[in-house]
């Protein structure tokens, strides 16, 4: 029989060694985690600075802020021409072009008056979303979206003539004002094409004639046509203006909307930017035209996803930026691109993200013109 005393467990000391491996040294870049001071007083901007050592998913906020601020912030210079038409030979300051692509549902949200506020004072330079996109925007300047429940029973709705889009619901009566009002604009839009093939449409020209039609600046793509700011929408037809149009085929056929002419806009505009930007709230369509598009720059300067799709199914939806880098859809770090994706709802996350940016340089600038306006509380004459 075996001496107990021979036996091969392990005593104290080498269980206390097996758990406490000695550690390497910590690498110089690594940060030490902390999260925000509430024993002093946080504005929006210094809580979401804070994040940046927070870790998880607040880390990618604070990243992304820093990446957009970049974006915002960048200028560069035109090369110097003795043939300008105001005479100046003195270079201009270029922007960097920002390409915000969206998916439908988040227009169909609040989210839609924080891309009307970008949209309006022209802080991006083209929109990328889906058809339920462009006919929201409309829909709602014709009539309301409420908010409901998620647990809503789908019969019961279908019965009351209402649609639910998560825990939003949209009566049918809004698309039927919908229909009432784009198909004279439909009607209108085949006759001034005529049978000349120049004449023929793209889906950001028919956006671009229904955000003027609108006239209404509730509506992002009046604000869009107004400052033209180019909306493209591949999928243009998978919607409620796909059922329009295909209505409308029947009264008047050989209305023509060209994708390739869309496809060249949208790639030109890539092509000839000084530097590139891709900000992308959820995936599909939008987010894989984008990215597709700075493939013929040989990838984006910088990229903020915001999602909450995975990459285990291999879909572009879900994947993370390094995907897109291995196409050369964007630059990698030693190239001097600069990505990150924040897996969040972007009804959270993009307010966030605009009030720590643009928001916060808007408000500064509204306060310096108060401020010159009215030096010691006069108005100047």
């Amino acid at each position: 029989m075996a001496d107990p005393s021979s036996s091969s467990i392990p005593g104290p000391s080498e269980a206390s060694a097996s758990l406490f491996v000695q550690s390497a040294p910590v690498p110089s870049h690594f940060e030490r985690i902390q999260g925000p001071n509430f024993e002093e007083p946080q504005d929006i901007n210094s809580l979401l600075a804070s994040f940046a050592n927070v870790g998880f998913q607040a880390s990618g906020v604070a990243k992304a802020v820093e990446i957009i601020e970049k974006m915002r912030r960048w200028r560069g210079e035109e090369p110097k021409d003795d043939d300008r038409d105001d005479g100046s030979t003195e270079p201009t300051p270029q922007r960097c072009s920002i390409f915000l692509g969206f998916t439908s549902n988040l227009i169909s949200s609040g989210l839609r008056e924080v891309l009307l506020f970008l949209v309006k004072h022209k802080y991006v330079s083209c929109l990328v979303t889906t058809a339920g996109a462009i006919e929201e925007d409309l829909i709602k300047c014709l009539g309301h979206t409420y908010l409901a429940d998620f647990h809503l029973d789908g019969g019961e709705l279908r019965k009351r003539g209402m649609n639910r889009i998560g825990n939003l619901v949209v009566p049918n009566d809004n698309y039927c004002k919908f229909e009432d009002w784009v198909m004279p604009i439909l009607e209108k839009m085949r006759e001034e094409q005529g049978e000349s093939v120049e004449n023929v449409w793209t889906p950001s020209r028919v956006i671009e004639r229904l955000g003027r039609e609108i006239s209404d600046e509730s509506s992002v793509l009046y604000w869009a046509a107004k400052n033209e700011i180019p909306v493209f929408c591949p999928a243009l037809t998978d919607g409620s203006l796909g059922d329009m149009l295909y209505f409308h085929s029947y009264k008047s056929p050989n209305l023509t909307i060209d994708l390739v002419k869309d496809i060249r806009r949208l790639n030109d505009l890539s092509l000839k930017a000084p530097k590139a930007g891709m900000i992308v709230l959820g995936g599909g369509v939008c987010k894989h035209q984008i990215a597709n598009a700075m493939l013929f720059r040989n990838g984006a300067d910088y990229a903020v996803y915001v999602n909450t799709g995975q990459e285990f199914d291999g879909s572009d939806s879900g994947a993370r930026p390094d995907e897109a880098i291995s196409w050369g859809k964007i630059k990698s770090k030693e190239r001097g691109g600069e990505s990150v994706k924040v897996y969040a709802d972007a009804t959270i996350v993009f307010p966030l993200l605009v009030a720590a940016t643009w928001g916060r340089a808007h408000w500064d600038e509204q306060a310096k013109r108060r401020r010159d306006e009215e030096p010691n509380g006069q108005q100047k004459a």
